[in-house]
C-alpha cells in the first residue's frame, strides 16, 4: 500500500537528511549581544537572576565584545549602569556617561567590526525609574522627554554609536530623533525602533541588571503597550516606520509570536525581536534544575523566533548559541 505521506517522515530519517531539508537555519550573524556597562565598579558583576550575565567594566566588555567578533555575532546593544541618577536621567546625554565611555572605548578598539546598538531611554539613568521626564502630577511627560532622548541619540552616535535604538514608547520618538540626528550631521545613524514593546511581566531580570526601582511601586502601563492588544501593536509599528524608522522591533518575542508573523507579513524592512531577561532566565532556571536540556530549548527558541519572520533577535544567548552553532 502507498502512503504518500511518508515522503515527510522519510525526510527525517537521518540527521543529515534533516540537515539537507532545514527550513530555518540560525546563524551567530542572526545574533545581537545585550551588554550591561557599569560606572564606578573595577571588576564585572554577576547578577544574579540572570545566570551567566554580568554588569561590566569598560575593560571587561571590551574583552566580551571581542570574544563576541571572533564568534562571528555582529552587534551589541549597551546598556548603561550610572553611579549617579537624578530625576532627567542626564546621564543619558553625557558626552562622559557610562555609555558614551564605552561607545568610544568600542570603536577605538574594535572599528567598523561590530554593530554598536545604543539603547536610548532614560530608565536606568531617573532616580524614579520611569523612561520619560515626570510631571507634576507623576505622570511621564511625553513631549518633554522626546527632546531628551534627541539629546541622548545626538550624544551616543557622535560616541560611535551605528544604530539607535530608542525604547521608551513615547508618542513621536522616531521624528524627533531622526530630525536630531539629521541637523547634527549623522545622517548615516540607524534608528532601530522598539515599534511594538510591550508592558510585559518579563522584564524583571533586566531591571536587577540596571538597579531599577519604579518609584511607588509603579508601572509602565501609561506608555508601554497592552499585552493584551495586536492591533495596536500593528498601528504602532507603522506609525514609526512612517516616522523614519531603519529597523523594526517586536519585544518580548516567544508571547508575541503572532505579532512577529503580522509585523513581517506586513513591512520588508529589517524586523527584530528581543528575548528578554525574563524568557532567559526561565530557560536558566528550568535548566539548573534539571527540567529541560537548557541548550538545546535555547537552540529551539531562537530558530522559532527566526522561523516566525525575525531577520535577528537581540538574546542573551547570543555568545552560548554561537558557540554551539559554529
Amino acid at each position: 500500500m502507498s502512503f504518500p505521506e511518508r515522503r515527510l517522515r522519510r525526510t527525517r530519517r537521518t540527521p543529515a537528511l534533516r540537515e539537507l531539508v532545514a527550513e530555518t537555519r540560525p546563524h551567530p550573524s542572526d545574533l545581537v549581544a545585550p551588554l550591561f556597562v557599569r560606572e564606578g565598579i573595577d571588576a564585572e558583576v554577576p547578577i544574579d537572576s540572570l545566570p551567566g550575565v554580568s554588569q561590566h567594566t569598560i575593560a571587561s566588555l571590551k574583552a566580551e565584545v571581542r570574544r563576541l567578533v571572533n564568534l562571528g555575532v555582529p552587534g551589541v546593544i549597551l546598556f548603561g549602569v550610572p553611579e549617579h541618577k537624578d530625576a532627567q536621567g542626564s546621564g543619558a546625554w553625557d558626552p562622559d556617561g557610562i555609555v558614551q565611555v564605552a561607545l568610544r572605548e568600542l570603536r577605538d578598539d574594535l572599528g567598523d567590526s561590530i554593530v554598536l546598538m545604543a539603547d536610548t531611554c532614560l530608565d536606568e539613568y531617573t532616580d524614579h525609574g520611569h523612561c520619560g521626564l515626570l510631571d507634576a502630577e507623576g505622570n511621564v511627560d511625553n513631549d518633554a522627554t522626546i527632546e531628551l532622548y534627541a539629546r541622548a541619540a545626538i550624544a551616543q552616535a557622535e560616541a560611535g554609536a551605528d544604530v539607535i535604538a530608542p525604547s521608551g514608547m513615547m508618542d513621536g520618538q522616531i521624528a524627533a530623533i531622526r530630525a536630531a540626528l539629521d541637523g547634527s550631521g549623522h545622517q548615516g545613524a540607524l534608528i532601530l525602533a522598539y515599534a511594538a514593546k510591550y508592558a510585559s511581566g518579563l522584564y524583571g531580570p533586566f531591571r536587577d541588571a540596571v538597579d531599577v526601582q519604579i518609584a511607588g511601586g509603579g508601572d509602565r502601563k501609561a506608555y508601554q503597550q497592552d499585552w493584551r492588544n495586536a492591533r495596536e501593536a500593528a498601528e504602532e509599528i507603522r506609525l514609526d516606520v512612517a516616522e523614519g524608522a531603519d529597523m523594526i522591533m517586536v519585544k518580548p518575542a516567544m508571547p508575541y509570536l503572532d505579532v512577529l508573523v503580522a509585523a513581517r507579513a506586513e513591512h520588508d524592512l529589517p524586523l527584530a525581536a528581543y528575548h528578554v531577561s525574563g524568557e532567559y532566565s526561565m530557560i536558566k532556571a528550568a535548566a539548573a534544575n534539571g527540567w529541560i536540556d537548557g541548550p538545546a530549548v535555547a537552540l529551539e527558541t531562537i530558530t522559532a523566533i527566526k522561523r516566525a519572520g525575525a531577520d535577528f533577535v537581540l538574546t542573551y544567548f547570543a555568545a552560548e548559541l554561537a558557540e554551539a552553532i559554529v
